[in-house]
């Protein structure tokens, strides 16, 4: 039986896969054509498994094309002689393997080339092509590099001005016929001199995430072989959850199909999804390792995150600059309809909040008033009465008053959805039940989805930014409420001016009933008043 893969390139033989139909087509279209061609994407976004299967189909239906794997994963700290004397190896070990696979002899001639091609530097390496190239008159030689952001740093400009070289050159064939590169960074990015670009003749291509028709198409493939369903709005759960990221798609069935023991005489279901999106809000997967560590390694990353998270007007995406682009390199952030920044999805959003949340933010034994554990704010039947813990909520962040500016590590215009976040987790954590972000993740549209006992609360968070903004805000939330299915839902913002006008109301808009809440933030402490 076939399975989920999330360890490393995934193999049509053993795991199930999305087969990215118009994508394969459209990149041997380009192939074809000669175009050099680079893909920079997020890690484990399918890179390596669509370029495997692009030499896959070359090899078998295209004769007239000999593809030439390359990986630079292990070269980042080389130098260019020994790089070059690592690339020698590799194309001859390529070639040879090719011919070794098809059940052919290479001629004399090219064994000749193979037992004395030595690459010194760029130049010799555009001196080998070229020569290979009219060695094999009737195949197209085709280069593909994995990992290429890894190509040591002295080396890296040189190696693109050769490539470039024999891209406009009018040698014929010219070798390579065609190029692919793969890897994280763009050539931009690589540039370190900031000089003119090396490699301005290259074709973008992109390689998105998983649409929802592919996610069924994945998850059908499954139920094809085993005859174990998905409801259909658990498929349209792990969509919303992901965004469609490869990793965390194929790490969802995973969950749900090998390690929660779900006889494969049951449907899987919304409760079943909840237990699997609660695993992977807490695993530290190699998904998860990438993000935190990218998150982490510029501490600026932390203000703007938590401002696209928080703010109605988020930050424009603006590509030029440094923070953004390389937010957006990493597979952090991606650009709205509205031309501003967004998470990519829920399930980042939730890990970059936890991610830089307090262990302890000194304030987690005034939750709730005194001799109270907050078990009142269920009724008999377990069920949890979302306007009484809300209230509680407010008057704690009353009672907590100038103290919350003491809460360590968390920038103050954040303050109370930070606090919002850690009540609420804690509460629905101490009555087992579960809590996790929905979309949108943009616009300062913080939805926080809590599941408890069959059922569903919707608690949507902003930061004050005008009456009309906040009047709208009730509109989307009810809009939101009406897609889910669900009558009544909350709406908290956080009043920072410093006269702020507290709220506590409750309107039906749409047939539908909103709770809606204006806190007031303390802005200082009462001795710097004076």
């Amino acid at each position: 039986m076939k399975r989920f893969g999330t360890q490393g390139p995934v193999n049509p033989e053993q795991h199930y896969v999305v087969p990215r139909t118009a994508e394969l087509a459209e990149f041997i279209k380009r192939v074809k054509e000669g175009r050099y061609i680079v893909i920079f994407a997020p890690r484990q976004t399918g890179k390596t498994t669509f370029f495997y299967t692009v030499m896959d189909i070359l090899a078998v239906e295209e004769p007239n094309y000999l593809p030439i794997h390359l990986d630079f994963e292990a070269y980042k700290n080389l130098t260019p002689a020994d790089f070059y004397n690592n690339l020698t190896e590799d194309i001859r070990e390529e070639i040879e393997n090719f011919y070794y696979k098809h059940g052919e002899v290479p001629s004399e001639a090219l064994t000749d080339f193979l037992e004395n091609i030595n690459l010194t530097d760029n130049v010799s390496m555009l001196r080998n092509f070229q020569a290979l190239g009219k060695l094999l008159e009737n195949q197209r030689v085709v280069v593909f590099i994995d990992e290429f952001d890894n190509i040591p740093q002295t080396a890296a400009a040189d190696f693109l001005y050769a490539l470039r070289r024999i891209y406009i050159s009018r040698t014929i064939p010219r070798s390579p016929h065609s190029l692919g590169i793969v890897g994280v960074k763009s050539i931009e990015q690589l540039n370190a001199d900031r000089s003119a670009s090396p490699f301005n003749i290259h074709d973008d291509f992109a390689l998105l995430n998983f649409t929802l028709a592919q996610v069924q198409e994945l998850l059908g493939q499954y139920t094809a072989e085993v005859e174990q369903a998905f409801t259909p709005e658990v498929i349209e759960s792990i969509h919303k959850q992901t965004g469609g990221q490869p990793f965390l798609v194929n790490r969802f069935a995973q969950i749900l199909t090998e390690e929660l023991d779900i006889p494969k005489t049951e449907t899987i279901t919304l409760a079943h999804f909840s237990e699997a999106h609660g695993q992977l809000l807490e695993e530290r997967n190699t998904n998860i390792e990438h993000l935190l560590t990218n998150i982490r390694k510029d501490p600026r990353f932390q203000t703007i995150l938590m401002r696209i998270v928080s703010y109605e007007n988020s930050v424009q995406f603006n590509p030029d600059n440094d923070i953004i682009n390389e937010l957006a390199t990493y597979g952090v952030v991606t650009k709205g309809t509205d031309r501003r920044c967004e998470i990519v999805n829920p399930i980042y959003l939730h890990r970059i909040i936890q991610a830089f949340k307090p262990i302890v933010n000194g304030l987690e034994n005034d939750y709730f008033p005194e001799d109270t554990d907050g078990f009142q704010y269920l009724t008999d039947t377990g069920q949890i009465q979302m306007e009484q813990l809300l209230n509680n909520f407010r008057d704690f962040i009353a009672r907590a008053g100038f103290r919350i500016l003491q809460v360590p590590e968390t920038p103050q215009e954040f303050i109370g959805q930070h606090l919002l976040f850690a009540y609420l987790d804690q509460f629905v954590t101490s009555v087992n039940g579960a809590m996790y972000m929905e979309v949108p993740t943009g616009r300062g549209r913080m939805d926080l989805i809590i599941l408890n006992n069959q059922q569903k609360h919707i608690v949507e968070t902003k930061i004050w930014r005008s009456e009309r903004l906040y009047t709208q805000g009730k509109q989307q939330l009810a809009a939101y409420l009406s897609t889910e299915g669900i009558t009544e839902g909350y709406y908290v913002v956080f009043d920072h001016r410093e006269v702020p006008e507290p709220r506590a109301e409750t309107e039906t808009i749409n047939g539908l009933t909103i709770r809606s809440y204006v806190i007031p933030v303390v802005q200082e402490r009462p001795s710097s008043r004076l």
